[in-house]
């Protein structure tokens, strides 16, 4: 979804490289030797913990 959107379109950037998509998650994951699905789990725990200790 150009995952900051919404527009749930995970490789579409909407000409905007700095947007997330997927490719985001398979570069960032290569500089830690991850796999993408490493890459968007570990992010989404974070997200998560951040989101519950704002509530």
């Amino acid at each position: 979804m150009c995952y900051n959107c919404g527009c749930e379109m995970p490789d579409e950037d909407h000409g905007f490289p700095a947007n997330i998509t997927d490719k985001s998650f398979e570069d960032a994951a290569k500089v830690t030797g991850q796999s993408a699905e490493e890459a968007k789990e570990n992010t989404m725990k974070l997200l998560q913990k951040l989101k519950e200790e704002k509530e």
